[in-house]
Protein backbone atom coordinates (compact mmCIF):
# COMPACT_ATOMS: atom_id res chain seq x y z
CA UNK A 1 0.00 0.00 0.00
CA UNK A 2 0.94 3.60 -0.99
CA UNK A 3 1.42 5.55 2.59
CA UNK A 4 -1.89 7.67 1.74
CA UNK A 5 -3.67 4.60 1.20
CA UNK A 6 -2.48 2.80 4.43
CA UNK A 7 -3.34 5.95 6.73
CA UNK A 8 -6.57 6.10 5.02
CA UNK A 9 -7.16 2.38 5.76
CA UNK A 10 -5.99 3.05 9.71
CA UNK A 11 -8.15 5.99 9.98
CA UNK A 12 -11.65 3.70 8.67
CA UNK A 13 -10.39 1.24 11.10
CA UNK A 14 -11.07 3.69 14.25
CA UNK A 15 -15.21 3.39 14.05
CA UNK A 16 -15.04 7.61 15.23
CA UNK A 17 -18.70 7.93 14.60
CA UNK A 18 -19.06 11.76 16.16
CA UNK A 19 -18.31 12.03 18.88
CA UNK A 20 -16.56 9.24 19.60
CA UNK A 21 -12.22 9.42 18.28
CA UNK A 22 -12.08 5.49 18.55
CA UNK A 23 -8.27 5.75 18.71
CA UNK A 24 -8.85 8.31 14.80
CA UNK A 25 -6.10 11.42 16.37
CA UNK A 26 -4.04 8.92 18.08
CA UNK A 27 -3.28 7.73 14.41
CA UNK A 28 -2.60 10.68 13.04
CA UNK A 29 -0.48 12.10 16.17
CA UNK A 30 1.98 8.95 16.04
CA UNK A 31 2.33 9.86 12.14
CA UNK A 32 3.15 13.66 12.41
CA UNK A 33 5.63 12.95 15.90
CA UNK A 34 7.55 10.29 13.52
CA UNK A 35 7.99 13.37 11.41
CA UNK A 36 9.20 15.60 13.45
CA UNK A 37 5.79 18.09 14.56
CA UNK A 38 5.23 19.14 17.98
CA UNK A 39 1.81 17.89 18.50
CA UNK A 40 -0.70 18.94 21.11
CA UNK A 41 -4.05 17.08 21.92
CA UNK A 42 -6.43 19.50 23.21
CA UNK A 43 -10.19 18.45 24.76
CA UNK A 44 -13.15 20.85 24.67
CA UNK A 45 -15.85 21.11 26.81
CA UNK A 46 -19.08 22.81 27.28
CA UNK A 47 -22.39 21.71 28.54
CA UNK A 48 -25.17 20.11 26.47
CA UNK A 49 -22.68 19.18 24.02
CA UNK A 50 -20.07 16.09 24.35
CA UNK A 51 -16.38 16.30 25.21
CA UNK A 52 -14.24 16.56 21.97
CA UNK A 53 -10.62 16.00 21.83
CA UNK A 54 -9.07 17.71 19.11
CA UNK A 55 -5.25 17.88 17.10
CA UNK A 56 -3.33 20.14 16.37
CA UNK A 57 0.63 19.51 15.03
CA UNK A 58 2.76 22.28 13.54
CA UNK A 59 6.48 21.74 12.08
CA UNK A 60 8.67 25.10 11.50
CA UNK A 61 8.60 28.33 13.46
CA UNK A 62 8.91 31.11 10.87
CA UNK A 63 6.29 32.45 8.01
CA UNK A 64 4.54 31.61 5.69
CA UNK A 65 2.27 29.21 7.87
CA UNK A 66 0.07 27.07 5.71
CA UNK A 67 -2.44 24.28 7.54
CA UNK A 68 -4.56 21.69 6.73
CA UNK A 69 -7.41 21.18 8.46
CA UNK A 70 -9.96 18.38 8.47
CA UNK A 71 -12.59 15.74 10.95
CA UNK A 72 -11.56 12.36 11.81
CA UNK A 73 -15.20 11.97 12.87
CA UNK A 74 -18.02 10.56 10.41
CA UNK A 75 -21.53 10.20 10.48
CA UNK A 76 -23.13 6.44 11.47
CA UNK A 77 -22.80 3.79 8.93
CA UNK A 78 -26.35 2.90 9.15
CA UNK A 79 -27.44 -0.15 8.60
CA UNK A 80 -23.92 -2.37 8.22
CA UNK A 81 -25.55 -6.09 6.83
CA UNK A 82 -26.33 -3.63 3.99
CA UNK A 83 -22.87 -2.83 3.12
CA UNK A 84 -21.04 -5.27 0.83
CA UNK A 85 -18.12 -4.87 3.00
CA UNK A 86 -17.69 -4.47 6.62
CA UNK A 87 -18.23 -0.37 7.56
CA UNK A 88 -14.89 0.25 8.89
CA UNK A 89 -12.86 -2.82 7.15
CA UNK A 90 -10.92 -0.27 5.56
CA UNK A 91 -10.92 -3.19 2.33
CA UNK A 92 -9.47 -2.29 -0.85
CA UNK A 93 -11.99 -4.21 -3.52
CA UNK A 94 -11.99 -3.43 -7.53
CA UNK A 95 -10.24 -0.54 -7.42
CA UNK A 96 -11.85 1.68 -4.14
CA UNK A 97 -10.95 1.35 -0.40
CA UNK A 98 -14.50 0.63 1.27
CA UNK A 99 -15.57 2.21 4.66
CA UNK A 100 -17.26 5.02 6.67
CA UNK A 101 -15.47 8.28 6.45
CA UNK A 102 -13.38 7.05 3.27
CA UNK A 103 -14.52 10.36 1.06
CA UNK A 104 -15.66 12.35 3.90
CA UNK A 105 -12.89 12.66 4.93
CA UNK A 106 -10.75 10.47 6.31
CA UNK A 107 -9.16 9.69 2.79
CA UNK A 108 -8.86 13.65 2.30
CA UNK A 109 -6.66 14.05 5.58
CA UNK A 110 -4.95 10.61 5.05
CA UNK A 111 -3.69 12.44 1.74
CA UNK A 112 -2.51 15.27 2.91
CA UNK A 113 -0.29 13.70 6.06
CA UNK A 114 1.20 11.54 3.46
CA UNK A 115 2.06 14.55 0.83
CA UNK A 116 3.31 16.88 3.68
CA UNK A 117 5.56 13.62 5.25
CA UNK A 118 6.92 12.94 1.27
CA UNK A 119 7.74 16.94 0.67
CA UNK A 120 9.38 17.09 4.32
CA UNK A 121 11.62 14.23 3.08
CA UNK A 122 12.41 16.15 0.20
CA UNK A 123 13.03 14.69 -3.33
CA UNK A 124 16.48 13.20 -2.20
CA UNK A 125 15.02 11.36 0.48
CA UNK A 126 16.95 13.46 2.68
CA UNK A 127 15.04 16.02 5.48
CA UNK A 128 14.94 19.23 4.65
CA UNK A 129 16.92 21.90 5.98
CA UNK A 130 15.92 24.83 4.32
CA UNK A 131 13.97 27.35 5.85
CA UNK A 132 10.83 26.74 4.25
CA UNK A 133 8.22 28.05 6.49
CA UNK A 134 6.06 26.53 8.47
CA UNK A 135 2.86 23.40 7.86
CA UNK A 136 0.38 22.50 10.50
CA UNK A 137 -2.69 20.24 10.99
CA UNK A 138 -5.92 21.38 12.58
CA UNK A 139 -7.90 18.27 12.88
CA UNK A 140 -11.28 17.84 15.08
CA UNK A 141 -13.58 15.34 16.07
CA UNK A 142 -16.53 17.27 15.83
CA UNK A 143 -17.65 18.43 12.79
CA UNK A 144 -20.38 16.05 11.82
CA UNK A 145 -22.75 17.12 14.89
CA UNK A 146 -22.69 20.33 16.72
CA UNK A 147 -19.25 21.71 15.96
CA UNK A 148 -19.08 23.45 19.55
CA UNK A 149 -15.94 21.59 20.91
CA UNK A 150 -14.41 21.16 17.34
CA UNK A 151 -12.44 23.84 15.10
CA UNK A 152 -14.05 26.60 15.85
CA UNK A 153 -12.38 26.00 19.96
CA UNK A 154 -9.41 24.74 18.46
CA UNK A 155 -8.64 27.99 16.24
CA UNK A 156 -8.83 30.43 19.65
CA UNK A 157 -6.99 27.86 21.19
CA UNK A 158 -3.80 28.13 18.91
CA UNK A 159 -4.31 31.79 18.64
CA UNK A 160 -4.28 32.22 21.97
CA UNK A 161 -1.06 30.64 22.17
CA UNK A 162 0.48 33.10 19.61
CA UNK A 163 -0.18 30.79 16.51
CA UNK A 164 -1.11 32.86 13.04
CA UNK A 165 -2.51 31.19 9.65
CA UNK A 166 -1.68 32.20 6.48
CA UNK A 167 -3.53 30.12 4.27
CA UNK A 168 -5.77 27.06 5.08
CA UNK A 169 -6.18 24.03 2.81
CA UNK A 170 -9.40 21.94 4.25
CA UNK A 171 -9.68 17.95 2.91
CA UNK A 172 -13.34 18.49 2.09
CA UNK A 173 -14.83 16.45 -0.17
CA UNK A 174 -15.28 19.01 -2.79
CA UNK A 175 -14.95 17.33 -6.17
CA UNK A 176 -18.73 16.30 -8.00
CA UNK A 177 -17.64 13.95 -10.50
CA UNK A 178 -13.99 13.43 -11.35
CA UNK A 179 -10.82 14.98 -9.79
CA UNK A 180 -9.98 18.34 -10.29
CA UNK A 181 -13.42 19.51 -11.21
CA UNK A 182 -14.08 21.58 -8.59
CA UNK A 183 -12.27 24.01 -5.18
CA UNK A 184 -14.77 25.36 -3.20
CA UNK A 185 -13.59 28.96 -2.53
CA UNK A 186 -16.70 30.04 -0.54
CA UNK A 187 -20.15 28.95 0.80
CA UNK A 188 -23.16 30.75 1.93
CA UNK A 189 -24.54 31.30 5.37
CA UNK A 190 -27.05 29.20 7.19
CA UNK A 191 -30.00 30.75 9.45
CA UNK A 192 -33.22 28.83 10.77
CA UNK A 193 -36.40 29.99 12.53
CA UNK A 194 -39.41 28.93 13.11
CA UNK A 195 -42.79 30.91 11.59
CA UNK A 196 -45.33 31.20 14.49
CA UNK A 197 -48.81 32.04 13.84
CA UNK A 198 -51.04 32.74 16.94
CA UNK A 199 -54.63 31.72 16.45
CA UNK A 200 -57.61 31.03 18.64
CA UNK A 201 -58.74 27.77 19.25
CA UNK A 202 -62.69 26.61 19.14
CA UNK A 203 -65.30 23.92 17.94
CA UNK A 204 -65.29 23.39 14.10
CA UNK A 205 -69.37 24.16 13.98
CA UNK A 206 -68.63 27.37 15.58
CA UNK A 207 -66.03 29.15 13.58
CA UNK A 208 -66.74 32.93 14.55
CA UNK A 209 -65.71 32.45 18.20
CA UNK A 210 -62.39 30.76 17.14
CA UNK A 211 -59.19 32.17 14.89
CA UNK A 212 -57.93 29.14 12.73
CA UNK A 213 -54.19 29.78 12.50
CA UNK A 214 -53.68 27.02 9.34
CA UNK A 215 -55.03 29.19 6.74
CA UNK A 216 -53.26 31.71 7.77
CA UNK A 217 -49.86 29.97 7.90
CA UNK A 218 -50.43 29.09 4.68
CA UNK A 219 -50.76 32.26 3.06
CA UNK A 220 -47.53 33.58 4.78
CA UNK A 221 -45.39 30.64 3.65
CA UNK A 222 -46.67 31.03 -0.07
CA UNK A 223 -45.83 34.93 0.98
CA UNK A 224 -42.08 34.84 2.14
CA UNK A 225 -41.45 31.76 -0.24
CA UNK A 226 -42.32 33.27 -3.57
CA UNK A 227 -40.59 36.81 -3.56
CA UNK A 228 -36.80 36.13 -3.96
CA UNK A 229 -34.43 37.17 -1.53
CA UNK A 230 -31.45 38.68 -4.02
CA UNK A 231 -31.31 37.13 -7.48
CA UNK A 232 -27.63 36.15 -6.39
CA UNK A 233 -24.13 37.63 -6.55
CA UNK A 234 -20.50 37.36 -8.54
CA UNK A 235 -19.36 34.58 -6.53
CA UNK A 236 -22.93 33.45 -5.27
CA UNK A 237 -25.98 31.51 -6.18
CA UNK A 238 -29.43 33.14 -5.00
CA UNK A 239 -30.10 33.21 -2.17
CA UNK A 240 -33.48 30.72 -1.24
CA UNK A 241 -35.44 30.48 1.64
CA UNK A 242 -37.14 26.90 2.27
CA UNK A 243 -39.60 25.78 4.44
CA UNK A 244 -39.63 22.29 6.05
CA UNK A 245 -42.08 21.44 8.27
CA UNK A 246 -45.56 22.93 9.29
CA UNK A 247 -47.40 21.71 12.55
CA UNK A 248 -50.54 22.37 14.64
CA UNK A 249 -49.82 19.80 17.28
CA UNK A 250 -53.55 19.13 16.74
CA UNK A 251 -55.24 15.05 17.10
CA UNK A 252 -58.35 16.18 17.29
CA UNK A 253 -60.82 16.44 13.77
CA UNK A 254 -63.18 18.79 15.25
CA UNK A 255 -61.25 21.06 16.72
CA UNK A 256 -59.50 24.64 15.27
CA UNK A 257 -56.16 24.81 16.72
CA UNK A 258 -54.97 27.76 18.24
CA UNK A 259 -50.62 27.78 17.38
CA UNK A 260 -49.28 26.90 14.19
CA UNK A 261 -45.50 26.39 13.44
CA UNK A 262 -43.64 26.70 10.29
CA UNK A 263 -39.34 25.66 10.30
CA UNK A 264 -37.54 26.87 7.74
CA UNK A 265 -34.04 27.56 6.61
CA UNK A 266 -32.08 30.22 4.37
CA UNK A 267 -29.03 29.57 2.81
CA UNK A 268 -28.01 33.34 1.98
CA UNK A 269 -25.24 34.28 -0.28
CA UNK A 270 -22.85 37.90 0.40
CA UNK A 271 -25.90 40.22 -0.53
CA UNK A 272 -26.29 39.70 3.02
CA UNK A 273 -25.63 39.83 6.56
CA UNK A 274 -27.31 37.89 9.54
CA UNK A 275 -28.61 40.89 10.87
CA UNK A 276 -29.95 42.47 7.33
CA UNK A 277 -30.98 39.01 6.40
CA UNK A 278 -33.04 38.41 9.50
CA UNK A 279 -34.48 42.24 9.29
CA UNK A 280 -35.75 41.45 5.41
CA UNK A 281 -37.21 38.52 5.98
CA UNK A 282 -39.40 40.54 9.36
CA UNK A 283 -40.53 43.08 7.29
CA UNK A 284 -42.29 40.96 4.81
CA UNK A 285 -43.67 38.98 7.08
CA UNK A 286 -45.15 42.24 8.61
CA UNK A 287 -46.73 43.15 5.13
CA UNK A 288 -47.77 39.85 4.45
CA UNK A 289 -49.53 39.95 8.14
CA UNK A 290 -51.49 43.51 8.02
CA UNK A 291 -53.30 44.42 11.18
CA UNK A 292 -55.43 41.07 11.27
CA UNK A 293 -52.49 38.46 11.32
CA UNK A 294 -50.67 37.82 14.67
CA UNK A 295 -47.29 36.08 13.90
CA UNK A 296 -43.51 36.68 14.70
CA UNK A 297 -40.43 34.73 13.72
CA UNK A 298 -38.40 32.69 16.67
CA UNK A 299 -34.62 32.75 15.19
CA UNK A 300 -32.09 30.04 16.13
CA UNK A 301 -28.47 31.08 16.84
CA UNK A 302 -26.45 30.33 13.93
CA UNK A 303 -22.66 30.12 13.16
CA UNK A 304 -22.83 29.58 9.53
CA UNK A 305 -22.58 32.73 8.30
CA UNK A 306 -21.27 33.47 4.42
CA UNK A 307 -18.01 33.63 3.67
CA UNK A 308 -15.68 34.09 0.16
CA UNK A 309 -12.03 33.74 -0.43
CA UNK A 310 -11.59 36.07 -3.41
CA UNK A 311 -9.60 34.31 -6.26
CA UNK A 312 -6.04 35.24 -6.43
CA UNK A 313 -2.72 34.23 -5.77
CA UNK A 314 -3.22 31.47 -3.24
CA UNK A 315 -6.50 30.03 -5.37
CA UNK A 316 -4.10 30.64 -8.50
CA UNK A 317 -1.37 28.26 -7.35
CA UNK A 318 -3.90 25.66 -6.25
CA UNK A 319 -5.36 25.32 -9.74
CA UNK A 320 -1.94 25.54 -11.15
CA UNK A 321 -1.15 21.86 -8.76
CA UNK A 322 -4.14 20.49 -9.85
CA UNK A 323 -4.47 21.51 -13.40
CA UNK A 324 -0.84 19.69 -13.59
CA UNK A 325 -1.82 16.57 -12.14
CA UNK A 326 -5.59 15.92 -13.78
CA UNK A 327 -4.94 18.40 -17.21
CA UNK A 328 -8.40 19.78 -15.27
CA UNK A 329 -8.54 23.48 -14.56
CA UNK A 330 -11.15 23.28 -12.03
CA UNK A 331 -14.45 25.82 -11.06
CA UNK A 332 -13.78 27.83 -8.09
CA UNK A 333 -17.56 26.71 -6.73
CA UNK A 334 -19.64 28.33 -3.52
CA UNK A 335 -22.34 25.85 -3.91
CA UNK A 336 -23.12 23.29 -1.12
CA UNK A 337 -23.66 22.91 2.62
CA UNK A 338 -21.68 24.26 5.85
CA UNK A 339 -18.26 23.22 6.54
CA UNK A 340 -15.31 24.38 9.15
CA UNK A 341 -14.25 26.30 6.63
CA UNK A 342 -16.84 29.28 7.80
CA UNK A 343 -15.03 29.25 10.96
CA UNK A 344 -11.24 28.85 9.67
CA UNK A 345 -12.28 32.21 6.96
CA UNK A 346 -12.00 34.24 9.96
CA UNK A 347 -8.60 33.29 10.61
CA UNK A 348 -7.31 33.32 6.89
CA UNK A 349 -7.83 32.75 3.14
CA UNK A 350 -9.16 28.87 2.50
CA UNK A 351 -9.99 26.58 -0.04
CA UNK A 352 -11.71 23.25 0.37
CA UNK A 353 -10.34 20.61 -2.03
CA UNK A 354 -10.73 16.76 -1.46
CA UNK A 355 -11.79 13.66 -2.95
CA UNK A 356 -14.91 13.23 -5.17
CA UNK A 357 -17.67 13.22 -2.50
CA UNK A 358 -20.38 11.07 -4.55
CA UNK A 359 -20.41 8.27 -2.11
CA UNK A 360 -20.74 10.25 1.84
CA UNK A 361 -22.81 9.74 3.93
CA UNK A 362 -23.81 6.68 1.95
CA UNK A 363 -23.85 2.81 2.57
CA UNK A 364 -20.57 1.44 0.90
CA UNK A 365 -19.19 4.67 1.06
CA UNK A 366 -15.80 4.17 -1.06
CA UNK A 367 -12.81 5.96 -2.58
CA UNK A 368 -10.88 5.43 -5.47
CA UNK A 369 -7.58 4.55 -5.04
CA UNK A 370 -6.05 6.02 -8.15
CA UNK A 371 -8.03 9.24 -6.53
CA UNK A 372 -6.45 9.00 -3.42
CA UNK A 373 -3.00 8.62 -5.46
CA UNK A 374 -3.73 11.72 -7.33
CA UNK A 375 -4.67 13.38 -4.28
CA UNK A 376 -1.79 13.02 -2.76
CA UNK A 377 0.10 14.41 -5.85
CA UNK A 378 -2.12 17.44 -6.17
CA UNK A 379 -1.81 18.11 -2.31
CA UNK A 380 2.15 18.03 -2.64
CA UNK A 381 1.93 20.29 -5.69
CA UNK A 382 0.62 22.92 -3.67
CA UNK A 383 3.27 22.44 -0.79
CA UNK A 384 5.58 22.99 -3.85
CA UNK A 385 4.58 25.88 -5.42
CA UNK A 386 3.56 27.61 -1.57
CA UNK A 387 7.49 27.05 -0.61
CA UNK A 388 8.99 28.04 -4.07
Amino acid sequence: MTDALAITRDLIRCPSVTPADAGALGVLEALLKQAGFETHRVTFSEAGAADIDNLYARIGTEGPHITFAGHTDVVPPGDETAWSVGAFSGEVKDGYIHGRGAVDMKGGIACSVAAVIEYLRGNDGKPRTDGMGSISFLITGDEEDVSINGTVKLLKWATERGERFDHCVLGEPSNQEVMGDCIKIGRRGSQSGTLVVEGKQGHVAYPHRASNPVPDISRLIVALSDEPLDHGSAQFQPSNLEFTTVDVGNTAGNVIPGLARAKFNIRYNDCHTQESLRALVEERLAKACGNRIRARIDWLPSNSNVFLTKPGAFTDLAVAAIESVTGRKPELSTTGGTSDARFISSYCPVIEFGLVGQTMHQIDERASVADIATLTKIYRGILDRYFA
